[in-house]
């Protein structure tokens, strides 16, 4: 068993990763280790679904482990999980990594471990590190204390700025196929023809194929997504459909945020002595606004962030069918990704040709990029609708 077993499909990821584990454990015991293999910034990347956050947590308690990940130890767990002391994970909500947040992770990042080992920083998506964030992250990643490791995740090397990247090892991680995905998935307890159907609808991404196979809401919403095409008829046809897409990505973004959002008002309110009366309290309610107003915008920034996100997911899915309408058209011979909706392919195949199927999945990518670019997002699938569109 070990901490780098929940890595599918990553062999030469894992062998990378446990070679740099064995390497720390040798360093920590003060004994030569005649090996280059431990570093202290490390840059996982790879593709939605990939396991970059999964991967960097597994070497984040790989790193706290007396045996360099052996999987079942108390340090193995609370690593993984982020809740080791010597473990901080930094999970970005908003829509970038701010250089004020940046400097806050400089600043605990430049202590002691307090176990004895390794202080680690995991960020996930440092790919919204703005350009001062990234300044500041630099200094610490050029000088770093002598136990102090930095783990970023980003979709690729080129979505991280140079400065950087180039002081990183990198660890790529691929799209797991989607067999090995189907595995992992019965091995949790699902049932096989259920794993499949979730490994190759979810195209390799282990997170998504996870819930498609035990959330019936998320096999509904998917559905709905995927009848899109048939509904397409004319401009009003495309214009109801496309705000029955976003609206169905707020209400999701809602359905997360909205509880947590109330959770983290009630806690400031309480922090701030909510209630409270006596000398002072003006001026504390002076500040007590300036700190709901701060959080008020993080969670704002972080609902836009859960919405795009949501309505991503719904794009990716309407590209993998289109995708199966050209292979059918070009007698291509390949794996469906929607074996379900494998007749509704097939009838759109007949009636179109594959210069139209190219036209529409540019449509769909071109409104992944745009919403990315911060395109108001109904004006971006609203566009994407119209391109769609059958008649």
């Amino acid at each position: 068993m070990s901490v780098f077993d929940v890595l599918v499909g990553q062999e030469r990821a894992v062998a990378q990763l446990q070679a740099a584990a064995d390497d720390a454990r040798l360093v920590v015991a003060g004994e030569e280790t005649g090996s280059s293999a431990m570093t202290h910034a490390w840059l996982f990347t790879g593709p939605p679904g990939s396991g970059r956050s999964v991967a960097a947590r597994a070497l984040a308690a790989a790193l706290q482990c007396p045996g360099a990940g052996c999987g079942h130890c108390e340090a193995c767990a609370q690593g993984r999980s982020g809740a080791h002391v010597d473990v901080s994970v930094v999970v970005p909500e908003g829509l970038s990594i701010s250089v004020e947040e940046a400097r806050g992770i400089v600043a605990h990042g430049a202590r002691a471990p307090s176990r004895g080992r390794w202080l680690v920083t995991v960020i996930e998506d440092a790919d919204r590190l703005t350009e001062r964030a990234a300044d500041a992250l630099l200094k610490a990643i050029e000088e770093p204390p002598p136990r102090g490791v930095v783990l970023l995740c980003a979709p690729s090397v080129a979505d991280v700025f140079p400065t950087i990247r180039s002081r990183c090892r990198l660890v790529q991680l691929r799209t797991p196929p989607v067999d090995a995905v189907t595995g992992y998935l019965v091995q949790s307890g699902i049932d096989e023809a259920m794993a499949s159907f979730a490994a190759r609808a979810a195209q390799g991404h282990i997170g998504r194929a996870r819930r498609l196979a035990t959330d019936e809401e998320a096999r509904r919403e998917r559905r709905d997504v995927l009848a899109l095409p048939r509904s397409l008829q004319g401009v009003a046809s495309a214009l109801t459909a496309a705000k029955d897409l976003v609206d169905a990505a707020q209400a999701e973004s809602t359905a997360l945020t909205t509880a947590r959002n109330a959770d983290e008002k009630s806690s400031l309110a309480t922090a701030l002595g909510a209630g409270a009366t006596g000398k002072g309290i003006t001026g504390s309610a002076r500040g007590s606004a300036g700190a709901l107003k701060d959080l008020e915008k993080r969670q704002k920034s972080r609902g836009t962030r859960t919405q795009r996100d949501a309505l991503d997911r719904a794009l990716v899915d309407l590209a993998a069918f289109y995708r199966d309408v050209l292979t059918i058209q070009l007698g291509a011979g390949v794996d469906v990704v929607h074996p379900d909706l494998a007749e509704q392919a097939a009838t759109i195949a007949r009636a179109t040709d594959a210069a139209a199927t190219l036209r529409r999945i540019d449509a769909v990518l071109a409104c992944r990029a745009a919403v990315d670019a911060n395109v108001a997002p109904l004006l971006a699938v609203e566009a994407m609708a119209l391109a769609l569109r059958t008649g």
